[in-house]
């Protein structure tokens, strides 16, 4: 049996709707939708999309590697927008991460969020290459 490790960035959100922000199963690793949540449950940056998308992807990448995965192991980003005319800032923020790595990306607007001070969430996908 594949052991499932799944992980928690404390979201006030995840008890409430019941997810975990990421789960690992054998080698695939899955981050839910992740807003630029503070550790006290905040909203980083409010007003600044470049700021929050550099949040959600500190989220992220800490959550890959409680799970044992790298940042490098990312195969696919999904970056939702609130305003689309702002990605620009959230590819910036993108783009200095995974300029290298390039996974497959899409950016898409969205009507909104649970919190409307939250100009974006990203998703990830991750695929943990046993083979070194």
């Amino acid at each position: 049996m594949v052991a499932i490790i799944k992980v928690s960035s404390y979201s006030p959100y995840e008890i409430q709707i019941g997810f975990s922000r990421a789960i690992r199963r054998g080698e695939i690793i899955a981050i839910s939708g992740t807003a630029p949540i503070l550790p006290d449950g905040s909203t980083a940056y409010p007003g600044d999309v470049y700021l929050q998308t550099r949040r959600c992807l500190e989220i992220i990448k800490q959550a890959i590697e409680e799970t044992g995965g790298r940042i490098t192991d990312v195969i696919r980003t999904r970056v939702m927008l609130t305003d689309i005319t702002q990605w620009k800032g959230a590819g910036k923020a993108h783009g200095e991460i995974f300029s290298d790595i390039k996974p497959a990306c899409t950016f898409m607007e969205v009507k909104g969020f649970i919190n409307p001070e939250w100009l974006v969430e990203i998703e990830a996908d991750c695929l943990i290459d046993q083979v070194e």
